[in-house]
């Protein structure tokens, strides 16, 4: 069975770049927070449009999740991934979501 691949680059690849850029321990734990975060809040925009308070929750979560990550890398003193390739974006959820596995 063949492996899963982005950009004919192998899905490890990715995730082993992704770790690369991600080694400080405060970056680790920001990117364990924010990530999450900013995925409920994108998940709760379409719940939103029946419930307008949602909106406020969403932009609170979103922007903790983002200001989170952002001083992850003040730690790690690199920039974010998905400033080279915004596929990042997915890749670091797919790490986070290892992550939880035990996997990374």
């Amino acid at each position: 069975m063949e492996k899963p691949r982005l950009k004919n680059r192998p899905w490890n690849d990715w995730i082993a770049e992704y770790g690369l850029a991600h080694q400080h321990p405060v970056n680790r734990v920001c990117h364990t927070l924010g990530i999450p975060l900013v995925t409920l809040s994108l998940l709760g925009l379409p719940l939103g449009l029946l419930w307008q308070p949602l909106w406020l929750i969403c932009g609170v979560l979103f922007t903790a999740g983002w200001l989170l990550q952002f001083i992850g890398h003040a730690f790690e003193g690199k920039p974010p991934e998905f400033f080279k390739d915004w596929r990042f974006l997915l890749v670091g959820l797919s790490w986070w979501w290892g992550k939880l596995r035990g996997k990374y």
